[in-house]
């Protein structure tokens, strides 16, 4: 029986949707490993996993959805690049230029800034867990005490401390985050940390007249002063009456999100 050129077609164009299509230039990427000189390339979707690319000039290349986690870009140029939707997740970007960089959705996650110049960088949706070097006035607080609230159901107390700090730094007067940061404190075994966290979140509720929030701070540091630390064997020495507490206030935190 003869091939029917109808079934002929579908299992070619079957075959050629499988066919793998790269989305960078390949010129341009062999260009910037052997050169590290790339203005304007196109690099999107590129695999950088680990490339080794300090002081590379990368300026308004498209990077979107390139993996450049833990590249060493150091004192790289970025400046107006597409870095949307791209990962940096662990990469050095001490000293880089970033100016006017679209870094939207990109995933910054213990990303060394430390050094480098941000002015007009978009970073909006971006994840900046653990970055480190991240100038205060990059970073929406919101997005901080979110996070800080997703490690605290993680019971991972020690990044969920690191995020409060970070939604303070941002908002210094925000009570909630206090009181959850010492929450964390607790769970790590900072009993004092916790006491001055509790203390400072009643103290602010009360002066912006929220009294019934700040019985939840009052109910924390009653339960605290009521129950000793208990024996290092006890692990955090959190007794049955704290984690009482700390559940009720745990409910009590996600109403706060900005």
């Amino acid at each position: 029986m003869k091939p029917q050129p109808v079934i002929f077609l579908t299992l070619l164009a079957s075959l050629s949707v499988t066919t793998p299509v790269r989305a960078e230039n390949q010129d341009h990427l062999q260009k910037l490993l052997s050169t590290r000189q790339c203005v304007e390339c196109d690099l999107s979707q590129a695999g950088l996993t680990f490339a080794n690319l300090p002081g590379a000039n990368l300026s308004r290349a498209n990077l979107q959805g390139a993996n450049l986690s833990r590249a060493n870009l150091q004192g790289a140029d970025l400046r107006g690049a597409n870095l949307t939707g791209a990962s940096l997740h662990g990469a050095n970007l001490f000293g880089a230029k970033l100016d006017g960089a679209q870094l939207t959705y990109a995933d910054l996650r213990e990303v060394n800034l430390t050094a480098a110049s941000l002015e007009g960088t978009v970073l909006e949706g971006a994840l900046l867990q653990q970055a480190i070097g991240l100038p205060t006035a990059q970073g929406k607080a919101e997005d901080f005490y979110r996070w800080a609230l997703e490690e605290v159901q993680r019971k991972n107390h020690p990044r969920a401390v690191e995020n409060f700090t970070q939604t303070l730094i941002r908002v210094p007067d925000f009570a909630p985050a206090y009181l959850g940061r010492g929450i964390s404190r607790l769970q790590t075994g900072d009993r004092e940390g916790a006491m001055a966290d509790a203390q400072r979140a009643e103290a602010l509720f009360n002066a912006k007249g929220d009294f019934e929030s700040a019985k939840y701070a009052q109910e924390f540091i009653a339960a605290m002063n009521v129950e000793p630390p208990k024996p290092e064997k006890a692990g955090n020495g959190i007794g049955i009456a704290v984690l009482g507490v700390l559940s009720g206030i745990l409910q009590f935190l996600p109403m706060f999100l900005f």
